[in-house]
Formats: structure tokens, sequence, C-alpha cells
């Protein structure tokens, strides 16, 4: 099924399943969502469960929270998370640290879905990636979906959830068609180690993941060596264990993101790979991100800020033989 049709799967089972579920944004009950993630929730559940907003993030995030604390579990929908920004005081002074504050008495099961990353021109306000700011505030759990066993599973698995979280979709993922596994025991913290190998391990998530893999053919035919992918399903919490075993094995790291290289989250994990594993490195890690620029709408320059198969796949190469791979 499509990527988004696994959502919406996901959402429509969780509604079926538990009167308490209600899903809420801009335009996501009548019209269906801007991305057909909603499509017939509204025509199933009603209006009461399928609420359509006004264009105002911060109430959304806040009415969502109300929601939880008096006993839903309400799953509220930013149309795209260059919108967030305007809910971020909801997000990190309320949605994150009420059950901390009020020493557990307040539990908020809630989930905030949104996409990010670069689609097709639509220029430095609608196409950032903020995963950076999410996984640094504490309180918050951050998933992302990267294809559709994840956006099935990683969903109903956080709607079930009695803590909050940031659920991450990409623009560019909802029209692919994907195959879901079987995996009810499908459990968000633990990556999936996607390919094999023992030279190097080379982590990424949402749309990455997918040019990532395109990438390595190019990498292990060029280098000869066999390379290790592992695909997170979770930022915060992080699965080391998945990392650091692979690392032990292969010696080297790369991580590969769409963000901006500066701050990233992507540098969190380099830091942390560094702190736990240096001895066990056999060459400084790599991080593969966007440029540090707003994302330009002239479709070149686009695709010269961030990372394609064919980038990722070079700049591998080149570290691999600066390092003696």
């Amino acid at each position: 099924m499509l990527y988004r049709e696994a959502l919406n799967k996901a959402l429509d089972e969780m509604m079926e399943k538990d009167e308490t579920v209600v899903i809420l944004g801009e335009d996501v009950g009548f019209y269906g969502g801007n991305y057909r993630v909603t499509e017939g929730l509204y025509a199933k559940y009603g209006e009461k469960r399928a609420i359509d907003t006004p264009i105002a993030e911060n109430s959304i995030v806040g009415n969502a929270i109300g929601m939880a604390i008096g006993g839903l579990r309400p799953v509220a929908e930013i149309m795209t998370v260059n919108f967030i920004l305007i809910a971020m005081d909801q997000i990190v002074n309320q949605m994150a640290k009420l059950r901390y504050m009020s020493g557990g008495k307040i539990e908020l099961p809630m989930v905030v879905r949104t996409p990010q990353g670069v689609s097709k021109q639509l220029a430095a306000q609608h196409s950032q990636s903020l995963e950076r700011f999410f996984t640094s505030t504490p309180g918050l759990i951050t998933m992302v979906a990267s294809d559709a066993t994840a956006a099935y599973y990683g969903l109903k698995y956080a709607i079930e959830l009695d803590d909050p979280v940031i659920f991450l979709e990409h623009e560019l993922l909802y029209p692919m068609k994907m195959e879901i596994q079987e995996r009810k025991d499908f459990n968000p913290f633990k990556a999936d180690v996607v390919k094999e190998g023992k030279d190097i391990t080379v982590v990424s998530y949402l749309k990455m993941l997918h040019d990532t893999l395109q990438a390595v053919p190019v990498v292990e035919k060029e280098l000869g060596v066999s390379i290790e992918v592992i695909n997170l399903h979770s930022l915060n919490p992080l699965d080391m264990e998945t990392v650091s075993k692979s690392v032990k094995k292969t010696g080297r790291f790369v991580i590969v993101t769409e963000e901006p290289k500066t701050g990233s989250f992507a540098a969190e994990v380099v830091s942390k790979v560094t702190e736990e594993l240096f001895y066990q490195l056999d060459a400084p890690p790599l991080r593969i991100c966007g440029e540090d620029v707003p994302t330009p709408y002239n479709r070149k320059l686009e695709l010269l800020s961030i990372p394609t198969p064919d980038k990722i796949a070079k700049q591998i190469i080149y570290w691999g033989k600066e390092n003696g791979i």
C-alpha cells in the first residue's frame, strides 16, 4: 500500500478500537487531509472525532494537550513541520513538561504528527527538517516513520503510549508504494538493520534512508566493501545498543540526514558514537547532511542543498579513500 495509506490504516484501526482516540488539525476532517492521510475518517467517525480546526497551530496543540489531560487520546496533525514553530511554546513548555511537573499525576497520551523535509520547490519556509528541536527537548518522545511498516505499527504504538510523542513523516514518502511487513511485536525504540555488512555502518531515517540504500551498491562496488545500514524508528530515545553493536563490528560510522549540518541531530549521534566507541573506531565518523543554507526555490540549487543518492555515494567514497578503506 501507499505510505499514506499505512498511516490512515493505523488511525482507522485505533479509532475503531478506542473511542477516546480523536484526530484534529487543519482539513483533517471533511477534506480528508492535505496529504489524504485522514481520508474517510470523518465520514466513518463524525465531526466530533475527526475535528477540523482553524489555521492556528498553537491552538491545535494546546487543545490536544487539554484533551489528553481530560482523558482522550488526541492525534494532532500539523500540516507541515514548518508550521509547528508557531506551536513550540505549547510543545516545549506544556506538552513536554506537564507530566514531570505534576509528579506523574497528569498523563499526556497524545501524538503530534507532521511531515517534514524538502519536497519539490516549496522554498525555504516549507522545506525544513526540525528534528533537532524535538530531540533536544526533555520529556518528548520523537519517532520517525521511514517506511509503511514503521508508519503503520509505529503510529499505533505512539497512540497507545501515555507520554507525548512527536511523530515525524516525510512529504515525499506519502505517495510511495511499500510493502508492510508482519511485525506485531514492532518496537519503535529498537532500530532495524535493513542491510547487513562488515566494513562500514551507515545510519539514516525518513527519505534519506531510501536515498542511502540507492547509494550503497555504488559505494560497495567502488571501495570493495560491505556496508551495514541501520534504519532508526526513534530519535529520542535513540537505540544506541544496535548502533554500538554494528560499529564494534565495522569500526566505521556514517550518518545521513537531510537537516542542515550545524547543530544537527546527526551531530548528537556522532558525539555519542565518539564518546562511547572511540577505541573501536578505525576512522573518524562521517556526517552527511544538508547544507547550512535556507533551502533554495530553484530546483537545481535545491538539489545542491540536500543529500542525494549520488552525493551520498561520492562523499562516502571520498571519505573511505581518505581513510584507507
